[in-house]
């Protein structure tokens, strides 16, 4: 499924206003119904330097693309992730496929 990446400040801020919420151990995820599928990330430094960030978005894009064919509808969402030690696509991807199946999306 093709999607569109959220980059302006302005998407970013109606999602975290007037969203609604899902939560995994490793992620929040940030959704509202949208005439296309949009998809951000909000990554902040308390997850390390630039080289851990940018790795964290990777694979949260890959986990979003490979997972984002089981939705049902067009969404913008903002995916969140938590602090921890290792970050993997497997955890990524498995979370996000529970968090699509619980909320209906």
């Amino acid at each position: 499924m093709k999607y569109i990446r959220l980059k302006k400040q302005s998407d970013f801020q109606k999602l975290f206003q007037k969203g609604k919420r899902a939560f995994s151990p490793s992620l929040t995820m940030l959704y509202r119904a949208a005439s296309k599928t949009t998809m951000g990330i909000s990554v902040g430094k308390k997850h390390g330097k630039s080289v851990q960030r940018n790795r964290i978005k990777r694979l949260l894009r890959e986990a979003f693309r490979a997972e984002a064919e089981r939705m049902q509808g067009t969404y913008a969402i903002v995916l969140i992730p938590k602090v921890r030690e290792e970050y993997s696509l497997k955890t990524f991807r498995q979370h996000l496929q529970c968090m699509i199946k619980k909320d209906n999306l």
